[in-house]
């Protein structure tokens, strides 16, 4: 009796184990190119055109600024020649060295303008990208995840990256199973019209966040300048 009891409850019991596995939702994958999606998105577009621009702008005056540098080298050397002539009065030279060394300090300080302006660009331009690729990333996954629970999926994956060991995150999926294209025409269907005769940046064109360092010197010079006396 009491071995029959123990068989009725085992059976009961793998029979609700098997009730609640059945129970769960069959698992539904989907994939997605998020690289590709974040590329092809206008606001991509649009916003690597802005940083460009705003890195191209920023180029420019530090171009601006070196030319003020090299303008100040110039007169620099020029001053450092007088104190070493030898049809000037003693007095004439010494003036002359007098202002080359405040030409050098000058050469100096614009110098450290520079870089301290190439710097903050650098990093103004660098956190703006990190916001716009902050704020873009999250439209698309909203978009993907509305996207995967209209099909019913349970899990969705994305193919662009590499993982730590250097190989896809999904070596292989049916495109019955893609979304890019969808997700790409989804996130695409409020894009303004281009105006007559507008250039078509590439996606795929992303700004450098680079500005160039002083490109003036001083030859020869670690610190103080040192005309040469007669």
């Amino acid at each position: 009796m009491n071995k029959t009891i123990r068989t009725l409850l085992t059976l009961a019991a793998i029979t609700a184990g098997s009730t609640s596995l059945l129970a769960q939702p069959a698992v539904k994958l989907v994939v997605v190119d998020m690289a590709k999606v974040y590329d092809g998105y206008y606001k991509s577009e649009d916003g690597n055109a802005k940083l460009r621009d705003a890195e191209q702008k920023a180029q420019e005056q530090v171009e601006e600024l070196n030319k003020q540098g090299q303008t100040l080298v110039d007169e620099y050397k020029e001053l450092v020649e007088q104190s070493k002539s030898t049809v000037l009065t003693a007095e004439a030279k010494t003036k002359a060295e007098g202002e080359a060394q405040k030409k050098l300090e000058e050469i100096q300080r614009k110098q450290g303008a520079v870089q301290d302006f190439t710097t903050k660009t650098r990093n103004s331009l660098q956190q703006r990208m990190k916001n716009l690729r902050d704020v873009l990333l999250e439209e698309i996954t909203k978009v993907v995840n509305e996207i995967a629970k209209r099909k019913g999926a349970t899990l969705a994956l994305d193919k662009s990256g590499p993982t730590l060991f250097g190989i896809p995150g999904v070596l292989y999926a049916d495109p019955a199973y893609e979304i890019t294209d969808e997700v790409l025409k989804e996130i695409n269907k409020d894009k303004p019209a281009a105006a007559p005769g507008a250039a078509t940046t590439p996606a795929a064109t992303t700004p450098g966040t680079g500005t160039a360092a002083p490109a003036f010197s001083v030859p020869n010079v670690g610190g103080k300048t040192e005309p040469k006396k007669p």
